[in-house]
């Protein structure tokens, strides 16, 4: 007999990691159907199946939960059953003596004060009452509500005009979002239970960049209306095209030289080419739409006496400052001055500098990005918390580090070191990570000497701010810099004035200033008179079962390293032909299996 063993991963241990990993990819998809009151009871008997059974509280008490729980579902419950439930929850929580109960505990606690209302539908209507989502994952992921497995069949089918005019009755802007989309829709596809979600934005960029012909949308009659719309980002160019599709008479003030607003000036070249954001604002413009460029709105109420309309949609493109000592000195600048000057054409010269950057979401990386296309020597991205905890998106992060930018997380900038009014350097103190603060693990300073970070240039990039003040002189109702404005867009005690996009909601997404611009264009025709429809003018291929054949996900490459940090040209390659046929393949089209369509009929107008 041997004394020791060398440990094998066993036939039965293989199959475990197998069920496992189906339901790590079950759970990714992040349903947005279940019922909670079905979803805590399964949730507490997979908690059950866990536990060591050493302690009462979570032998028994996970075991008697779910029973608990099945009681409200098979109708035996009454109103002392919900507190008995919370109370169990919470002694379970409290008393068991590791995370396996505790923790089950306290998620069972949370759903039932979080969902009370459902568990009491439940007990009272012997159904479940939860309003579950009237569209498929990826359409509700979308903000702007796109028609996913609509236009994904249509490039399965090699009609790519057609798909792009699908994605245009939701979303005016497909190749913006084809490129730099953060995607949300594929955080909810139902493809992750298979093997991988959908690329869906591979597949809107391949539509975009294989267009057959040019086409032109369906116009509306002239109504004689006149929209003025006052900022030509995201937001304020999708208010303007469905306003102008609508029929009536728009004009774009834009305060800066050209329009895009952070498209432009808050997105490198290298992510999104400015020559193929100016192709598709012109189109947008070519349905007769007026632009009016460096032309700054002082007078709010003059503009409004000249226009049946107006929509707020000015950005959010003031810097933040950190209010550190010696932030003044020559070196400093703010990522929003500096990604303004790059959309602006001007590329400052970083040669031979090394270069702080102070922040941790994607627009931290594109500035570091840029530093070292710009020249510099070293480029140093300094994180109060962990990677694990940046906002970037995590190929963002990966790109950023391939090009050469390192990251220093745990590290809180104090001060920036300088001689002569000249930078010289940046002083951080570490930190240790700690508990949960406002959803994401906090900081705090460790016990170690403070550093300085040797560096001639320190750009801040810790989000951006709202220029409200001239219109909040006006009038313009603000809270916390940003506009108010009622749930149809429209900014209260102002007659014909809406908003919408970072100004209203803060700094987001594009697809979220493009859900903003389209809102406010509908409750703006309501405003006017109207009820224009915009509406779906292409047949969609007919659904077809094609089996559950397991297929990896196809993945847009990026040129290499060495070669992209050279320059500001494109670095993500599309898909091929091949590569995006056989993903349009993999759609599993829940907006016919499983779903119905659209639970209650596709979304053909708006």
């Amino acid at each position: 007999m041997a004394r020791l063993h060398v440990m094998q991963r066993s036939e039965a241990q293989a199959v475990m990691d197998s069920l496992h990993e189906a339901l790590s990819r079950r759970l990714a998809v992040s349903s947005l159907a279940p019922c909670p009151v079905e979803f805590t009871a399964a949730y507490v008997n997979m908690c059950a199946t866990q536990s060591c059974g050493k302690c009462t509280p979570c032998r028994v008490g996970l075991r008697a939960l779910s029973d608990l729980l099945n009681d409200v579902l098979e109708n035996r419950a009454d109103e002392h059953t919900l507190d008995l439930i919370e109370r169990t929850a919470r002694t379970i929580y409290l008393s068991a003596d590791c995370a396996i109960g505790y923790e089950a505990g306290d998620m069972a606690l949370t759903a039932i004060r979080g969902f009370r209302d459902d568990f009491e539908h439940h007990v009272q209507k012997h159904a479940c009452g939860f309003t579950q989502s009237q569209l498929v994952p990826c359409v509700s992921g979308c903000p702007a509500g796109v028609d996913i497995p609509g236009y994904i069949s249509l490039v399965e089918a090699s009609r790519y005009t057609d798909a792009v005019r699908l994605i245009r009755k939701d979303n005016p802007l497909p190749l913006v979002c084809g490129y730099v989309c953060e995607h949300p829709c594929e955080m909810n596809c139902r493809r992750g239970m298979v093997d991988d979600p959908m690329n869906i934005r591979g597949l809107k960029r391949y539509a975009v960049d294989h267009m057959e012909t040019d086409y032109r949308p369906n116009m509306a009659e002239k109504t004689g209306k006149r929209v003025a719309v006052v900022g030509g980002g995201p937001a304020g160019l999708s208010c303007a095209y469905y306003l102008s599709v609508m029929g009536h008479d728009v004009t774009i003030y834009e305060a800066r030289h050209k329009l895009g607003g952070m498209l432009r000036y808050g997105i490198p070249n290298y992510r999104l080419p400015h020559e193929r954001l100016d192709a598709e604002i012109q189109w947008i413009l070519d349905c007769g739409i007026q632009v009016k460029c460096d032309t700054k709105v002082e007078d709010l109420a003059a503009l409004r006496k000249d226009y049946d309309a107006v929509y707020l949609a000015i950005g959010a493109h003031l810097d933040r400052k950190l209010g550190l000592p010696g932030e003044d000195s020559v070196g400093v600048l703010s990522a929003v001055e500096m990604l303004r000057a790059l959309g602006d054409e001007v590329r400052p010269d970083f040669s031979h500098e090394r270069v702080c950057v102070i922040g941790g979401g994607n627009v931290a990386m594109d500035v570091a990005r840029s530093a070292i296309r710009l020249g510099a020597k070293k480029v140093t991205i300094v994180y109060r918390r962990r990677v694990a905890d940046m906002t970037a998106q995590d190929e963002e992060i990966a790109g950023a580090k391939a090009e050469g930018c390192e990251l220093l997380e745990l590290h809180a900038p104090i001060a920036i070191e300088s001689q002569d009014g000249y930078v010289t350097g940046l002083r951080v103190q570490r930190q240790i990570i700690g508990g949960l603060s406002r959803g994401r693990f906090a900081p705090r300073q460790a016990d170690a000497p403070e550093e300085v970070i040797p560096c001639e240039r320190v750009v801040v990039a810790i989000g951006q701010a709202i220029e409200s003040g001239p219109f909040e002189e006006q009038g313009v109702p603000c809270k916390r810099g940003r506009i108010e404005v009622g749930e149809d867009s429209a900014v209260p005690g102002m007659e014909g004035v809406f908003s919408g996009g970072d100004c209203q909601s803060g700094p987001a997404t594009v697809i979220r200033a493009v859900n903003a611009g389209k809102v406010a264009a509908g409750n703006i025709d309501n405003y006017l008179g109207f009820n224009h429809q915009v509406a779906l003018d292409v047949d969609l291929p007919p659904v077809q079962f094609k089996g559950k054949t397991s297929c990896a996900r196809c993945e847009m490459t990026l040129r290499e390293a060495e070669d992209r940090k050279r320059d500001f040209d494109l670095i993500e390659n599309g898909l091929t032909e091949e590569e995006a046929h056989q993903e349009a393949s993999r759609c599993l089209r829940c907006d016919h299996f499983g779903f119905g369509a659209f639970r209650g009929g596709r979304i053909e107008q708006w």
